[in-house]
């Protein structure tokens, strides 16, 4: 299958494309812009493969949570393609997306990968690998306050994510997350290929279920924090 990726929800941007069981990925930091760079990354991507969107099987996306309009970009793009070509598409987590990314990287599971979401308050998801690009959930992916944590698995062996702002927070719940790395992204690259099992066994749907998680239903702070 030929499957193309996008993940922009958090400050970066990245699009991948699985293609003849290789995979392609551009990857960059892009706070705020996303919205300029996704189209170039995307057609750029297409060319370096020899192929048209014509060509492609399915599309997956990471719908959050994340950034609100890093979320709405990658919808809104993946909506575009899809409803165009009439291709059925995947949304990935993007807290998974990240786990997978941290595995890759060496960390050890299980994991916990926490991003710092704002307003005091943390997005949270826990995951151990499941196999080849298989992830399994322990923790359902959350919004959390750092002093109002969910019951977290146990024998976590680390963290990941920028979640670390609040390393202190989570440190005294669980000792082991002392071993940290604050670099994880989740990619477009993971969100394609924890996507690519699911798209071939049909679990893909269309482009109008194409649908961010936020996590949030406040999106716009005002006044004091709490």
């Amino acid at each position: 299958m030929n499957i193309l990726a996008i993940e922009t929800a958090t400050e970066t941007c990245s699009v991948a494309l699985l293609h003849k069981g290789t995979l392609l990925e551009q990857f960059e930091l892009a706070p705020r812009r996303q919205t300029e760079r996704v189209l170039p990354m995307v057609a750029s991507l297409l060319a370096e493969a020899g192929i048209g969107r014509h060509q492609l099987d399915g599309i997956a996306f990471g719908q959050g949570p994340g950034a609100f309009t890093g979320v709405r970009v990658a919808v809104a793009v993946t909506q575009g393609l899809a409803f165009a070509l009439d291709r059925p598409v995947v949304g990935v987590s993007t807290l998974a997306s990240a786990a997978l990314s941290a595995f890759d990287r060496g960390l050890e599971g299980p994991l916990l990968v926490a991003f710092d979401a704002r307003m005091d308050e943390l997005y949270l998801g826990a995951y151990r690998p499941a196999g080849q690009d298989r992830l399994e959930a322990l923790l359902p992916d959350c919004l959390a306050h750092p002093q109002a944590l969910p019951v977290l698995p146990k024998g976590l062996r680390g963290g990941a994510g920028s979640g670390v702002v609040h390393q202190a927070a989570l440190q005294a719940v669980v000792p082991a997350l002392s071993q940290w790395d604050a670099t994880i992204h989740p990619r477009a690259g993971t969100v394609a290929r924890l996507a690519a099992p699911r798209l071939a066994a049909g679990e893909g749907v269309p482009a109008e279920q194409a649908l961010p998680v936020y996590l949030r239903d406040r999106v716009v702070h005002t006044g004091k924090a709490q």
